[in-house]
């Protein structure tokens, strides 16, 4: 008999969204694969030539379980200045990834019964997360506007009791590719303060923009004693499958994310830190490239997106993501539940995607339906192809 606790453990349910596209690609049929946020483009090759390199030199043994000392450096420069804040070695700890930092955070600063304020829509492990570690998850919810999306602080405000201890913050948003203004951005910090809490800073993407500067909310005043950063280089980098990232915090915080590091992994792969530090230091051509590949491919998705009747999507300024409204969509090819209108899809279109119900449990009163597409991992042509093939399945209703 396995452990009772397996049954509060969640998953990333985006990833039987993938094994049903592979299925339907086994059969013969072209799939569009807009259902998961992998990127197919490669890794820069100075990045993966030092790999090499360290490889060669015997760099393929155990290291420091808070991460090799060139790459804690080389974090804490490139994370301070990017964010304009002051941050040391003894402040960083190397993660096996960026989603590490989800739970070993959560390990060191929320005891079974403290409350968690997260996102929803949402990346699904903080869900995942709070609860298998006792927490008592607080989700705060998200409105439409005209550029987007927007938290309803209000929402937010009522969820916090005095057991709340922690907020989980996403800005540049997985999955609603959305920014915080500096004024919601403001008056999160201002909740934190006034009630004491923890702040995980999720900033996966926070230099994976097409316009504008980010924001980190550990520089706003009296932030950074209480802010977490998780930093990864999956998406900047096209690292997705090296699995490196970092905990960016309070040394007496960053000491105990340690601490787990010692008991979990021992270390992250020594020769993969190593290309960690060819990615901040060296020629950052690569990640430029990346970055305007993935720009041709959201023009080329909002663009068609928009042509299709009943489809509502913003265009962002960050991420690989978009959100759109389907609620009219759904109506004309007659669906009311979101997870037939994607199989439907897939079968007549080969469009892959994911639905608002893969990123978090719906909040009471959610009458509006959403998909996700993600465009990190097709071509522009196949952007095009796909999206003119769903259009042609809506109109045609």
């Amino acid at each position: 008999m396995l452990a009772d606790r397996l049954n509060k453990l969640g998953t990333e349910t985006a990833f039987a969204v993938s094994l049903a596209a592979a299925e339907w690609a086994a059969k013969g049929n072209k799939v569009f694969p807009f259902h998961l946020g992998d990127i197919n483009l490669p890794t820069p090759a100075n990045v993966v030539e030092a790999m090499n390199r360290a490889i060669a030199d015997g760099k393929t043994g155990y290291c420091a379980a808070a991460g090799i000392a060139p790459l804690r450096q080389a974090l804490a420069d490139d994370v301070s200045m990017r964010r304009g804040l002051v941050y040391g070695p003894d402040n960083i700890a190397v993660q096996p990834g960026g989603k590490p930092v989800i739970g070993k955070f959560l390990q060191v600063v929320m005891n079974p019964g403290d409350g968690v304020l997260y996102p929803t829509p949402g990346y699904p492990i903080y869900e995942s997360q709070i609860d298998y570690f006792g927490g008592i998850g607080q989700p705060y919810r998200y409105f439409q506007t005209q550029s987007g999306f927007a938290i309803d602080l209000d929402h937010l405000r009522g969820q916090i009791t005095p057991a709340t201890k922690v907020l989980i913050y996403n800005n540049l948003q997985n999955p609603l590719g959305c920014e915080s203004s500096l004024d919601e951005m403001a008056a999160l910090a201002e909740l934190a303060r006034q009630h004491d809490l923890w702040v995980l800073s999720d900033e996966a993407y926070f230099e994976m923009r097409y316009s504008g500067t980010s924001t980190s909310i550990a520089s706003l005043p009296d932030m950074k004693s209480r802010t977490v950063i998780l930093y990864t280089f999956s998406k900047k980098f096209a690292m997705t499958g090296w699995r490196l990232g970092a905990a960016v915090g309070p040394d007496n915080v960053i000491a105990s994310i340690t601490k787990i590091n010692t008991n979990d992994e021992s270390c992250t792969t020594h020769f993969v830190q190593a290309a960690g530090v060819e990615a901040l230091q060296g020629d950052q051509a690569g990640a430029l490239a990346i970055l305007a590949e993935l720009e041709r491919r959201r023009d080329a998705a909002v663009d068609h997106l928009q042509l299709i009747q009943g489809f509502v999507v913003a265009k962002p300024e960050s991420t690989f993501y978009l959100f759109p409204n389907v609620t009219k969509a759904m109506a004309a090819v007659e669906f009311t539940e979101v997870a037939e209108f994607a199989d439907a899809a897939l079968r007549a279109t080969g469009v892959s995607f994911c639905t608002r119900r893969h990123f978090g449990r719906p909040l009471a009163g959610e009458s509006e339906q959403y998909v996700r597409f993600a465009y990190s991992g097709i071509s522009v042509d196949d952007i095009q192809l796909g999206l003119g093939k769903l259009r042609q399945w809506i109109e045609a209703a």
